[in-house]
């Protein structure tokens, strides 16, 4: 059989990264729970800047980093239901981004919570309605 497209979700322009592509172990999937949880850090190219047309070699900027959940199922495809983050306050420049401890890494649920971890912070949040419950300073 060949397998067929049945649903995607683009995030952001060329330049978005994931730890996924190099790391298996970033990506969280839970079949039973219609649960899936990336690592992403967006980037955006702003067409402003190319009034004849982007060119194919131009990356974003870096916007935002942190964890995109997704509902996924068979029947309504791949569903976004919220984004968490643990860069807060923090320079909003691209390098920043690249470099920042505070980039979610990884995340895992125990119980009806996600949990999102950075070098320098572990979240907490609802699985029901991504709502924070806490956090942890490292």
């Amino acid at each position: 059989k060949n397998p067929k497209e049945i649903s995607k979700y683009v995030i952001g322009d060329r330049g978005t990264e994931t730890p996924v592509l190099y790391d298996h172990k970033a990506l969280l999937f839970d079949k039973n729970r219609n649960l899936l949880v990336i690592p992403v850090l967006v980037a955006e190219i702003n067409e402003e800047e190319y009034p004849e047309g982007v060119p194919p070699y131009v990356h974003g900027e870096y916007v935002w980093q942190g964890a995109y959940v997704f509902n996924i199922s068979l029947e309504e495809g791949i569903v976004l239901r919220g984004k968490i983050t643990h860069i807060e306050n923090e320079t909003t420049s691209t390098i920043h981004y690249w470099y920042s401890p505070y980039m979610v890494k990884r995340a895992l649920y125990i119980g009806n919570i996600l949990y999102t971890i950075s070098d320098k912070k572990i979240k907490m949040n609802s699985l029901d309605t991504l709502e924070e419950i806490n956090e942890i300073k490292l």
